[in-house]
């Protein structure tokens, strides 16, 4: 068994030796990615479990499975000041991930050729681990996760994912077929990823495995071949099957990372109009039963992918809906960092002098469709551009914005002021635009 193991890690070795992935090019720069660098910012997922801000500076953040180092890049820019450590068992992609960030102008930085077992050798502990589209290759899940918690900080998290046994379904199918054929005996080549090419091209359209695992621009794709139907060691999970190996490895389950996008009562038409069945017996569902469920009846999502940490480790917070209006008083507010941008301002500024809506989902996509903001309100987000801001401070700024009612010209109230501001932070923090501290 141990022999098989050693064999399929070499062939993925060798797999990204002669196809480092990503094959990004290395000027491009993720600086306009807002999405992206979202998901990578230590900010939010801290933010998530604890209910606190904190700052990027100093942290030491690990890209495990580092690649090419494109998720390497991102980190560095979602997390300035943070010194960025990428191993990866591929020699030619580290080598790229150090040229990547070099030609990107970040130095704080060090690659290593290492596997996940051998993170103990590197000697460092970690406040941040990105682990993106490795752990699904290896022979035992557990196992990477443990090597991670071994060099995580008390209060560290970790990204990780698995890919999805349901929605990657068809895959594994076309994998099954392509070692049948010996396409995968050894790590597949131009020769191999030809054959692919013609057997595909060459089946009719309405043959199943063409219509769910083929698009036109996969026929001299080699990366997407090799990255889906060809791709060595791998293999699906499911949600139960992730939580069981958090447990495993006493890891404790934080979020979802695309957490908006998991909403069982999303699925339905009218979520206020359950059948009785379901309005009774939803809401008493685990976290993990929800998300179970999500997977069986919509299966949209490649990736299984959750933040996780240290257990008993999330600070204790109240939530929102149950501050007074004391806790509001002392409330800090903050944008999210990756809406602090000089854009942002520019267009926050041009929608408020021109009586324009604010399309804050332009600027950061969260959700689906659009998030919008009228102008009117959108005022009291100008000053979280340059930093956080007592909530009590904002009102006022709307106030002074609009000092009188559009309507009755009467002085604007102060509790008309401190409510709409109040539910508009409310709305964008349910969204992930807005950060609440509530001061003590």
């Amino acid at each position: 068994m141990e022999n098989l193991t050693s064999e399929l890690i070499e062939k993925i070795r060798q797999q990204f030796d002669k196809a480092p992935y990503p094959s990004t090019p290395l000027e491009k720069s993720p600086k306009d990615d807002a999405t992206s660098l979202y998901i990578h910012n230590l900010v939010t997922p801290y933010y998530l479990r604890n209910k606190q801000v904190i700052t990027t500076d100093s942290k030491v953040i690990l890209d495990a499975g580092c690649g090419s180092g494109y998720k390497s890049l991102v980190l560095a820019e979602a997390n300035p000041g943070a010194k960025i450590v990428g191993i990866d068992i591929s020699e030619e992609s580290v080598n790229l991930a150090k040229k990547r960030l070099q030609y990107h102008g970040f130095d704080n930085t060090e690659f290593h050729v290492l596997s996940l077992e051998e993170l103990p050798n590197l000697n460092m502990e970690f406040d941040y681990i990105n682990c993106d589209d490795v752990l699904y290759l290896l022979p035992d899940a557990v196992m990477g996760l443990q090597a991670m918690k071994a060099v995580l900080k008390l209060e560290g998290i970790i990204r990780a994912n698995l890919h999805s046994a349901f929605q990657r379904a068809n895959f594994f199918r076309a994998q099954e077929v392509f070692k049948m054929l010996g396409f995968m005996e050894g790590n597949p080549e131009e020769l191999e990823i030809e054959f692919v090419g013609q057997m595909m091209a060459s089946l009719k359209d309405n043959v199943l495995l063409k219509v769910q695992t083929w698009k036109p621009n996969f026929e001299n794709n080699a990366d997407a071949l090799l990255a889906n139907h060809l791709l060595q060691g791998d293999k699906g999970n499911t949600l139960p099957d992730f939580f069981a190996a958090l447990r495993s490895a006493d890891l404790e389950f934080i979020s979802m990372v695309n957490w908006r996008q998991w909403n069982l009562m999303s699925l339905f038409k009218d979520p206020e109009d359950l059948p009785a069945f379901l309005g009774m017996s939803l809401p008493e569902a685990s976290v993990e039963e929800q998300l179970h469920l999500y997977e069986l009846v919509n299966p949209i999502h490649r990736l299984l992918d959750i933040w996780c940490g240290h257990p008993n480790q999330a600070q204790p917070f109240l939530p929102i809906d149950e501050w007074t209006e004391s806790d509001w008083e002392q409330a800090q507010v903050h944008l999210h960092p990756q809406l602090r941008t000089a854009k942002v301002r520019e267009d926050l500024i041009d929608c408020v002098t021109q009586l324009r809506i604010f399309p804050i989902s332009q600027h950061l996509a969260l959700s689906e469709g659009f998030v919008n903001i009228d102008s009117s309100i959108a005022v009291c987000l100008l000053p979280l551009v340059d930093g956080g801001q007592p909530f009590p401070s904002l009102v006022k700024h709307w106030q002074q914005a609009r000092p009188v009612h559009p309507v009755t010209l009467e002085p604007t109230d102060e509790q008309e002021a401190f409510f709409l501001v109040q539910q508009m932070l409310i709305q964008l923090e349910s969204m992930g635009y807005i950060l609440l501290e509530r001061k003590l």
